[in-house]
């Protein structure tokens, strides 16, 4: 197939950005998206022009680094996959297809397709972790847990922190992503000794990078390629106002002996 791209090209941070357009010849149905930028970008190498970059990595849907928006959506037009597992069987010959970064002040553009996410990992350093001693590995079923439980946690921890959620989002929100985190911990046993703390921490970090707030759109979990619910955001909602409310209890005094 013959496809026209409208590709977003900006020189670095500060440099203004524009749309350039290539054509990309004979593509196989079977290539995948990246792949189809692969081969543009061998005929600009050729041609002795600046290839397009973008991120990626594994290209198995797993490290979340291939994010742009193709046509407006992030990742493209299928749901729940990554724009690595975008196939061009999905597209006709002839189409006109639309590539940007995603869009966020949180995430600056370095250059042309690639953002700078690190926004994300810094509400990770802010109380992602547990400080418990967990020890060697051990049998999975040694520490009980309710299977809802943990099926929940599963499904929280499949979050690749792609920021598809944040380029959806009209209010550039990542709360999806940071309930995600949240969630995945506090579900588990030893999760619980920062949970209280955990939540508004990665929080704080959260609006202090400049994400937007939550007003409940729903965009993020249709954005998700590992179908997030917006579930967890209500979780974290929940989390953060009791420990508000722990915050607000006075200490409870020590009891002790009468003389």
């Amino acid at each position: 197939m013959n496809l026209t791209l409208h590709v977003w090209r900006q020189d670095g941070p500060t440099a203004p950005g524009r749309f350039e357009t290539y054509q990309a010849k004979d593509v196989s149905e079977h290539a995948s998206f990246l792949e189809m930028l692969d081969l543009v970008n061998e005929d600009l190498t050729r041609e002795g022009k600046e290839p397009i970059a973008f991120e990626h990595d594994c290209r198995e849907g797993i490290c979340g680094s291939c994010g742009m928006m193709i046509n407006g959506t992030p990742h493209g037009p299928n749901k729940m996959v990554a724009t690595c597992q975008l196939h061009m069987r999905f597209f006709h010959d002839g189409d006109e297809i639309w590539i940007e970064p995603f869009r966020a002040t949180a995430f600056p553009i370095i250059r042309d397709l690639v953002v700078d996410r690190s926004a994300l990992d810094r509400i990770i350093d802010a109380g992602g972790y547990i400080s418990i001693r967990t020890g060697s590995p051990t049998d999975a079923n040694s520490i009980p847990i309710r299977k809802r439980d943990a099926d929940e946690a599963m499904d929280a921890a499949q979050c690749i922190g792609c920021g598809a959620c944040v380029a959806a989002c009209p209010n550039a929100s990542a709360m999806l992503f940071t309930s995600a985190k949240v969630s995945h911990l506090g579900l588990l046993p030893q999760g619980q000794p920062e949970r209280w703390t955990r939540v508004v921490d990665m929080i704080a970090q959260h609006d202090l990078e400049g994400f937007g707030t939550c007003t409940n759109h729903g965009a993020c979990q249709e954005a998700c390629p590992k179908g997030i619910s917006v579930d967890f955001i209500a979780r974290l909602n929940r989390d953060l106002m009791q420990a508000s409310w722990k915050a607000a209890e006075p200490p409870v005094a020590a009891a002790g002996g009468g003389g």
